[in-house]
């Protein structure tokens, strides 16, 4: 009897003692996890001094805003590619700064462009191109961009409305002053480029 009782006191305490074990290693880690967030959200917080008086400022996390950096990328590369003057040294430093956000399908396509007399036709003409942006989808799995636009021409004689599609992938890379959203833009081709109105003007 007396030997049964030391068994049961002996269970009871190894009971009592590996509870008491897995209750403070749940504690120590209830400690490190809040530790750990109260350190990270710490370190998100600067203070700025204004005339000696701090003020909070957060730092934001890159990848909530890198959507509409993104959109922003692309709109502004179909602009400086497709917004174009009658001019050769505006068209040329409008290629050289779009060419930053592209790799070389990008430069492929404006050699195309210039091998069929594109740029020739702008000076000949006079023209002037305005790309107005409709839309920009972007998958952000897949990196994956889909450009809609209507790009007017603006002729002596006529004025020309296209409906402008194209597509590519997104690619991140460091920031710089020619490419300050630090994304390159791959593999970009059209996908439509046709004549939705053509309007003749009066030449009297």
């Amino acid at each position: 009897m007396i030997i049964k009782n030391i068994e049961a006191k002996i269970r009871l305490a190894t009971f009592i003692a590996g509870g008491s074990l897995l209750t403070s290693l749940l504690i120590v880690g209830m400690n490190c996890f809040y530790s750990y967030k109260m350190v990270s959200n710490a370190q998100k917080s600067i203070y700025i001094l204004d005339n000696n008086i701090p003020i909070l400022a957060r730092q934001t996390d890159v990848q909530m805003n890198r959507p509409a950096e993104y959109r922003a990328d692309v709109d502004l590369f179909h602009s400086l590619f497709f917004s174009l003057t009658p001019d050769d040294n505006y068209m040329e430093y409008q290629m050289k700064k779009a060419m930053y956000l592209v790799d070389q399908s990008g430069m492929e396509q404006y050699n195309n462009l210039k091998e069929n007399g594109f740029f020739n036709s702008i000076l000949s003409s006079s023209s002037v191109l305005t790309l107005q942006t409709d839309s920009i989808k972007v998958e952000m799995p897949k990196h994956y961009f889909r450009y809609y636009g209507k790009l007017k021409i603006d002729r002596r004689s006529s004025t020309v409305v296209r409906s402008l599609i194209t597509e590519g992938y997104l690619k991140d890379i460091p920031r710089s002053d020619n490419n300050p959203h630090g994304v390159l833009i791959i593999n970009w081709k059209t996908l439509e480029n046709k004549d939705l109105q053509d309007v003749e003007k009066n030449t009297f």
